[in-house]
């Protein structure tokens, strides 16, 4: 079917949602009132939020690795860092030795790393488990995401500008769901050229709308928000235009990842949270070379990410936030692997963190039907990053109140 006789069959059928041509993120935003324009006045809060995903559940003990534990050997023969191959933190703690970015990055102060990660009664089940640090309630009655309910709040202050939350993801996370916001989320910037790049493509976008509906009715609300969500993606492309990123970007998800987050954040003022994610985590076999394969890309990403941030003078207002769904059993299986644990490492990347350790490595024999025993609430750390860095109240978003950390510079 040709491109204009679809969109004489559109027309012909009256109003039609955009979202039936367009990827998800379009008719996310042309849901709500996220796409009202911003009123001006200066944000609660200038900084900007980072989240990346880790999917899959990260093997948090080959990555913050004990390596002068004698315990660590005995149960990973096979797989375990060796004392030799560790990048060393203390006399006690190290890294993977493919996590060169991060150690750099660690050494001028710039990573505060929380040890043994959790929530009461884990559960490792992928989908379960990650729901769960979506939503931040491991019991069920908070509804929506945690990053979503934030933005909720935002919205009683009044409205909020189109581009304040992004998502680059195929599928919308969970953690950007609202009752009232709507984040848009889609596969990569290069969406917003295919969709408002090409004025042929959006104003055929603007047309299968059909004719303009009665005011007031249900139908023309639709067909507004819809055409407000395109101009609200015309303007971030139009800002993603005045900036280039300098520095060196592998091809790879994280990579690719990264350098489109430097572009968001250098040229678009008024962006507050970006998520990204990346898969390959779930390593029950072969791990030695799939788990150091991704190490190495985030960690090289990362770094040239906040090299990016530095010399647009923008690193003193972000900083990344890094967390899997669970660590893995803290015994090697027998296919080179491991299998769905429990407690893991988070880690905040920027120029304002505390860098360092942060909460004790978890034991290696008192464990938790193999499993290594959490110590820190991840609540704890989204409380933190909420009202300590997003200008937030965490109290209202997670449903009560968490010790805060001290990982945050004033």
């Amino acid at each position: 079917m040709s491109e204009f006789s679809r969109r004489e069959l559109f027309q012909r059928g009256g109003m039609i949602a955009v979202g039936m041509m367009a990827p998800p993120w379009l008719a996310a935003v042309a849901r709500t009132d996220l796409v009202k324009r911003s009123l001006g006045g200066k944000a609660p809060s200038e900084n900007v939020l980072v989240v990346c995903q880790f999917s899959g559940g990260n093997d948090g003990l080959n990555t913050i690795v004990p390596y002068a534990d004698a315990e660590y050997a005995k149960i990973r023969p096979t797989i375990g860092v060796k004392d030799d191959e560790v990048i060393k933190l203390t006399e006690s703690i190290g890294l993977h030795p493919e996590m060169g970015g991060i150690a750099e990055l660690y050494q001028e102060g710039k990573v505060a790393i929380i040890q043994g990660v959790g929530y009461p009664q884990p559960n490792r089940s992928h989908f379960r488990s990650m729901d769960i640090w979506h939503s931040a309630s491991p019991t069920g009655k908070m509804k929506y995401g945690w990053i979503g309910r934030h933005f909720d709040n935002e919205l009683l202050a009044g409205p909020v500008n189109a581009i304040s939350g992004i998502g680059l993801s195929v599928e919308k996370p969970r953690a950007l769901n609202a009752k009232n916001a709507s984040i848009p989320c889609f596969a990569s910037l290069a969406d917003i050229q295919a969709m408002v790049g090409n004025q042929d493509v959006e104003r055929m976008l603007r047309e299968i709308q059909g004719k303009e509906a009665e005011a007031g009715s249900a139908t023309r609300a639709i067909q507004m928000a819809n055409n407000t969500a395109l101009d609200a993606m015309a303007e971030l492309q139009s800002r993603l235009s005045t900036f280039t990123p300098q520095q060196t970007y592998a091809n790879d998800r994280f990579g690719n990842s990264f350098k489109q987050v430097a572009q968001i954040v250098a040229s678009c003022p008024l962006t507050r949270v970006v998520y990204i994610s990346a898969g390959g985590f779930d390593t029950h076999s072969n791990q030695i070379v799939n788990h150091g394969r991704l190490m190495k890309q985030f960690c090289d990403a990362i770094l040239a990410f906040q090299r990016e941030m530095e010399a647009v003078g923008r690193a003193d207002k972000v900083i990344t936030l890094v967390f899997s769904e669970f660590g893995r059993r803290s015994y090697e299986n027998g296919s080179q692997g491991t299998d769905h644990g429990a407690a893991g490492p988070m880690m905040l990347i920027g120029s304002k963190v505390k860098g360092g350790l942060h909460g004790p490595h978890p034991s290696l024999t008192d464990l938790d039907r193999g499993d290594l025993k959490w110590s820190t609430d991840f609540r704890q750390v989204y409380a933190t990053t909420l009202d300590n860095w997003m200008g937030s109240d965490s109290g209202t978003v997670l449903g009560e109140d968490f010790t805060k950390l001290d990982v945050l510079e004033a």
